[in-house]
């Protein structure tokens, strides 16, 4: 019995102020890196602004490209966040640590962002690269989050562990797209790089909908 009680007895539980305090923390440094992301947008010199299509082509539009992708990226990962910590019944430990680390890959976003849509950088495969790497990451980091939080017992409603790999399955298709960017954007240009981000609009979608129909069937068998 010791070994069980003396780990839960360092959790903050879901009623406590601590962990009152966390969530609020984490939904914090969210809204914080995407703060940064409009921050990295440089404003175009003054004669720049004589008409729509010369602000865009000062460099302007590939920023906001970049903005929206980012925006669109960290919005994601604070929803699916915000829906892992609130289904624990607290937070351990480790479960907080694995989320610092998370959200250390969130906050590089807005760096990663400007290697993308910057003019004098956003032809650089390298460029690309780091993207790619710094989303897997954090993908990478928020998932072992989840895991750590299952192996100290404080999920709300756990699946089987049969479901939790096809939830995962359909997680890592994220990253698989956006590392196979990587040899695609110094083969082919990083034009091409990026527009292997697009195939997420048709594999997501697809691989959701298939992770959600094997999960009701393990669920169902179980």
């Amino acid at each position: 019995m010791g070994t069980t009680t003396e780990p839960a007895a360092r959790h903050y539980r879901r009623d406590s102020i601590e962990f009152a305090r966390a969530f609020t923390f984490f939904d914090a440094v969210y809204a914080f890196a995407l703060t940064l992301l409009a921050v990295n947008i440089d404003p175009p010199d003054g004669a720049e602004w004589a008409d729509p299509g010369t602000l865009l082509a000062s460099g302007l539009g590939i920023q906001l490209m970049g903005f929206a992708i980012s925006f669109v990226v960290i919005a994601v990962f604070w929803r699916v966040n915000h829906r892992l910590v609130a289904g624990f019944l607290a937070l351990s430990p480790a479960v907080i640590v694995a989320n610092l680390v998370a959200i250390a890959f969130v906050v590089l976003i807005p760096f990663s962002t400007q290697g993308i849509s910057d003019e004098g950088s956003s032809d650089a495969p390298l460029a690309v690269a780091i993207y790619a790497v710094n989303i897997s990451a954090a993908i990478f980091a928020q998932s072992a989050m989840f895991f750590v939080a299952r192996h100290d017992g404080i999920l709300a409603d756990p699946l089987p562990r049969r479901a939790d790999l096809v939830n995962l399955l359909d997680t890592m298709t994220t990253p698989l797209v956006f590392l196979a960017s990587i040899p695609i954007a110094y083969a082919f240009g990083t034009d091409w790089g990026r527009l292997t981000w697009l195939l997420l609009i048709v594999i997501g979608p697809l691989s959701g909908n298939w992770a959600s129909r094997r999960v009701a069937r393990i669920r169902a068998a179980g």
